[in-house]
């Protein structure tokens, strides 16, 4: 199978994270699709944010528009119907027993590569970006660097091709996350990244904070919020 080495696929949530590797993306590659999971997560607010999203970034940015392919939404929701998680059922986050938060959904970022890697073989696209990282994030052991290595290495031995997995997000934390969309796309791309995306479990969309909407209190937003107000002082 012949793979684009000048096509990417990235893994499109409508988050902060997501939509930096899309900017990340499309400065480095010459065709650049996007793909979103629905699993039954109560944040399904982020989904409805992607067209818009990506709107944006057309509009915005008229070379990145003409790179921009494609988008695909798979329909996961078997995944929420297996995961007993505060992501997909009305349950409060808290830590397990295990030191995870139970807002790890077992499996998900696994999957995710898989069907990413079976789009990617379909569309002939060599390179496949997703914002996981091991800076900022809860501890999750599918965001690990060397989670996303083994996977290259399964997916490429699995389907007898040379698939490239990039995480630009691995080693920075949020406020570089931040610093990152404004090297890429300037003051337009992180007002857009602000006020577009979304980051909060909850999916709480009504109230606009310095660094975006959410609720203010779980996880994602004090880990967004924080991350704002680093970027902003540096």
């Amino acid at each position: 199978m012949s793979l684009d080495s000048n096509a990417a696929l990235v893994l499109f949530s409508g988050g902060q994270d997501s939509a930096t590797c899309l900017a990340w993306a499309l400065a480095r590659f010459g065709r650049v699709e996007t793909l979103g999971f629905d699993y039954g997560q109560r944040h399904r607010v982020e989904l409805d944010l992607r067209v818009p999203l990506r709107v944006g970034f057309a509009a915005s940015f008229p070379v990145w528009a003409e790179r921009l392919g494609e988008d695909h939404v798979i329909d996961l929701s078997v995944l929420g119907q297996i995961s007993d998680t505060s992501l997909t059922k009305d349950v409060a986050i808290a830590m397990q027993a295990n030191a995870l938060p139970n807002t790890f959904v077992p499996g998900r970022n696994l999957l995710f590569f898989t069907f990413a890697a079976a789009i990617a073989y379909r569309r002939g696209i060599k390179h496949v970006v997703a914002g996981v990282c091991e800076t900022d994030y809860s501890g999750y052991p599918d965001c690990r660097d060397d989670t996303v290595k083994a996977l290259q290495a399964a997916l490429n031995l699995g389907m007898e091709s040379r698939f490239v997995l990039h995480t630009p997000l691995m080693w920075i934390d949020k406020a570089q996350t931040w610093a990152l969309a404004q090297d890429l796309g300037g003051k337009v791309l992180v007002e857009l990244i602000r006020t577009s995306s979304h980051s909060c479990y909850h999916g709480a969309r009504e109230t606009l904070h310095d660094w975006g909407y959410g609720c203010g209190s779980c996880p994602a937003c004090e880990l967004r919020a924080n991350g704002w107000e680093k970027f902003r002082a540096a």
